[in-house]
């Protein structure tokens, strides 16, 4: 599968006592969720309709909200799904 080059390897802060060595060992392998998993998007209608309403109502042509939901690892081991079921605006301060 396709690994972007834009991937840094990630470390953890120094410490005066490490459990490992920290040494690099072997290939680089990548950690991206699409990498090993199939990605499934759910988003409930009710939170897709509050968005837009809020929306059309907001004056700014750019502003701040948020989607909440929960994340989910199928039955199978082969996919997750990213359900959305809340919407909130935010708030201007």
């Amino acid at each position: 599968r396709f690994v972007p080059q834009m991937m840094v390897p990630f470390s953890f802060p120094l410490s005066k006592c490490a459990l490992w060595d920290p040494v690099p060992m072997g290939d680089v392998v990548g950690s991206h969720i699409t990498y090993y998993r199939n990605p499934k998007l759910s988003l409930l209608e009710k939170t897709l309709r509050l968005a837009y309403r809020h929306a059309k109502q907001n004056e700014k042509k750019f502003f701040s909200c948020f989607f909440l939901g929960t994340l989910t690892v199928d039955e199978d081991g082969e996919g997750v799904t990213l359900t959305i079921d809340r919407f909130d605006p935010g708030r201007e301060v």
